[in-house]
C-alpha cells in the first residue's frame, strides 16, 4: 500500500537501502498495517471550573460531564471525549470532541495520563489519553452534541477515606495506597452520585503510580479514575 504521510523528508535516516535491498519508497509499498491486531485510541477530557481562585481543598470545584446515549455504559456520565481520526494531532482530538459533544471550545489543555487497561472497552482494545483544563471565573455553558444525550456541568468534592504505607516486591519497596470517595451532584438533573478510586504510588526516585475504580456509581468506564487523578494533581499545585 502506499506511504500514510506525502512528505516522506523526516525519515530517510542514512538514504541506505534495508536488508531486502529497499529504499524507504520500496518498503512503504509493501508494508500492511493490518498484519497485527492494534489498538484503538481515544481522547477524553477533564474540564473544571471555578469562579474563585482554586485552594488546596478544592471548594467549589465543578467538572463537566456528558451523558452517555448509546453503549456501553448507556445511561451513565462521562467524560467528553471519543476515537482520534487517522490524521490528527491527540490534543486536536480531545479539543474536537469537547467542542462537539459540549459545545465548548478555545481552553488550553494539558495531557495528564494515559489509561490502557486491555479490559476497559467492551467493544475492543481501546486506549485513552486524558487531558485537563481549568474554566476561572465565569461558567461556560454546555450544549449536548454529537452522540452526547446531555452536557452539564456538576458539583465535586474529593475526600480522603484512607491512606497507609506498605513494603511491597523483592527490593521491598514502600508504596502509599490512598482511597477516595468522589462524589458528583446535579440537582436538575437528578444526579447524586459517588465513586471509590485506590490510588497506589510506589515512592522514590521513580514512582510508578496508578488509579483504579472500586466502586464507579453512575460515572462510565474508568472516568472516576481520570477525574480523582486530575483533581490530585490540581491538589498538588494549590498546596
Amino acid at each position: 500500500m502506499s506511504a500514510f504521510l506525502k512528505d516522506l523528508s523526516r525519515f530517510y535516516g542514512t538514504g541506505e537501502r534495508n536488508q531486502a535491498g529497499q529504499t524507504l519508497e520500496e518498503f512503504l509499498e509493501g508494508y500492511d498495517p493490518y498484519k497485527y491486531r492494534t489498538p484503538s485510541c481515544t481522547a477524553d477530557a477533564v474540564i473544571f471550573s471555578a469562579r474563585e481562585p482554586l485552594t488546596k481543598e478544592l471548594t467549589g470545584i465543578k467538572i463537566l460531564l456528558v451523558k452517555r446515549s448509546n453503549h456501553p455504559s448507556i445511561g451513565f456520565w462521562a467524560l467528553p471525549g471519543g476515537f482520534v481520526n487517522m490524521e490528527e494531532n491527540l490534543e486536536e482530538s480531545a479539543k474536537r470532541e469537547l467542542l462537539e459533544e459540549t459545545g465548548i471550545g478555545n481552553l488550553a489543555m494539558e495531557q495528564i495520563a494515559a489509561y490502557g487497561n486491555y479490559d476497559r472497552d467492551p467493544r475492543t482494545r481501546v486506549i485513552t489519553t486524558a487531558y485537563m483544563a481549568l474554566v476561572q471565573g465565569e461558567e461556560r455553558k454546555a450544549c449536548a452534541g454529537d452522540d452526547a444525550a446531555d452536557a452539564v456541568w456538576c458539583g465535586l468534592t474529593l475526600e480522603k477515606i484512607k491512606s497507609e504505607r506498605q513494603l511491597c516486591g523483592a527490593g521491598q519497596q514502600e508504596t502509599e495506597i490512598t482511597s477516595y470517595r468522589l462524589h458528583v451532584k446535579n440537582q436538575e438533573k437528578d444526579l447524586d452520585t459517588c465513586a471509590v478510586v485506590e490510588q497506589k504510588r510506589h515512592l522514590g526516585l521513580i514512582r510508578e503510580e496508578s488509579f483504579e475504580v472500586k466502586e464507579c456509581g453512575m460515572l462510565a468506564v474508568d472516568h472516576a479514575a481520570i477525574i480523582v487523578q486530575a483533581l490530585t494533581i490540581l491538589q498538588e499545585r494549590c498546596g
